[in-house]
């Protein structure tokens, strides 16, 4: 006779889905985060402003949050899917431009919501996103891409290895692994 295995706590997996969600994008923003900040830190210095706010470093924590949800939403419409036969990159190279699509259209939808927030005309607000510069959109697009790329790579790594064995392969092993 064979063991049944106990059926598990319904409360509990969803306190667990919702802590690896958190989890998820914690690490996202601090990944976002870091780019944000440092293209803005290279904007400013570009610029030669001085003394150097810190209000913008938090704005771009700010983008970076809002970014993260945007790219975890857009997992949630379209999942990241690898064909072993194409391999991560050819599998990913048109998904992450899917990607890259939701997350733009949602940025454009958030210039639409401040705006109205801000008493502004909702769809001119939303024509106002990159400075209503074609150009300015494309360059913003490339470098969103750029970003958004390497995550991809790392996200499908984890689902194609193991969530462990990407990070020992990263991070080394862990102490408590070595014992």
């Amino acid at each position: 006779m064979t063991n049944t295995p106990a059926t598990t706590d319904p409360k509990r997996s969803l306190l667990q889905g919702f802590i690896g969600e958190a989890e998820k994008a914690l690490a996202l923003s601090i990944y976002f985060g870091i780019w944000f900040c440092s293209l803005t830190f290279l904007g400013v210095t570009s610029l030669h402003e001085r003394p150097i706010s810190l209000t913008i470093f938090g704005l771009a924590l700010i983008k970076a949050g809002l970014s993260a949800k945007f790219m975890l939403i857009g997992q949630a419409i379209f999942p990241i899917k690898v064909n072993k036969t194409y391999g991560i990159l050819k599998s990913l190279f048109v998904e992450s431009f899917i990607y890259l699509a939701i997350v733009l259209s949602l940025n454009y939808l958030e210039a639409g919501i401040d705006g109205a927030i801000h008493g502004k005309n909702f769809l001119v607000s939303m024509a106002a996103f990159g400075q209503a510069d074609p150009l300015h959109v494309i360059a913003m697009a490339l470098v969103y891409w750029l970003i958004v790329w390497p995550y991809l790579i790392f996200t499908a790594m984890q689902m194609m290895m193991g969530k462990e064995n990407v990070l020992s392969l990263f991070f080394g092993s862990r102490i408590s692994e070595s014992k």
